[in-house]
């Protein structure tokens, strides 16, 4: 009887840690599979909308300032510009990172390969080809409580999905952006 329970114990317990470890892939796929289908509510499971809100806006308002550079900072008006800058970027952040927001994107996104014939069966008609922005993904554990993937864009910047830990479940809270947010 006492084996019994031991040996239930420890196979409960090794499959609870290969749940946790399987959990960065277990997200990937279903945020995978969320924007494939166009399902934000499945999106929603898997991502942490107010931390990676949190996190991009960051981001992008380093980004406008490092590219201001030192003249435009030290201004009376270069600083005014930034703050209005700095506001409007936030907005845009706060608006496209929601799952309504990126079910606009989506939805844009369906639009324009309609529009350009970038269809599943070449038909006009047809429904878009999905799109896949994790298909070639590689990624690590930085931590126990931290995964990170990364992701080589057509024009060879990267972008790093980072996912967290929180409980069993692991969740997106940040996409680290690349310097540059738009080529030049």
């Amino acid at each position: 009887m006492k084996k019994g329970l031991l040996a239930a114990f420890i196979a409960a317990l090794l499959a609870l840690g290969a749940y946790v470890v399987a959990g960065p892939y277990l997200a990937i796929h279903g945020i995978s599979k969320a924007i494939e289908e166009r399902d934000t509510g499945r999106l929603q499971r898997h991502v942490d909308f107010p931390e990676l809100r949190v996190n991009i806006k960051a981001q992008v308002n380093d980004q406008i300032v490092r590219r201001a550079g030192s003249d435009m900072q030290s201004s009376l008006f270069g600083a005014v510009a930034l703050g209005v800058a700095s506001n409007l970027a936030g907005a845009g952040v706060d608006t496209f990172v929601t799952p309504m927001g990126i079910a606009a994107l989506l939805q844009g996104d369906s639009l324009w390969k309609r529009a350009t014939g970038n269809t599943a069966n070449g038909d006009t008609w047809g429904p878009p080809a999905p799109a896949k922005p994790l298909a070639d993904t590689t990624g690590h554990y930085e931590s126990l409580s931290r995964y990170t993937a990364t992701t080589r864009l057509q024009d060879g910047r990267e972008l790093v999905f980072v996912l967290s830990r929180q409980g069993l479940r692991w969740r997106l809270t940040n996409i680290i952006l690349p310097n540059e947010l738009a080529p030049r």
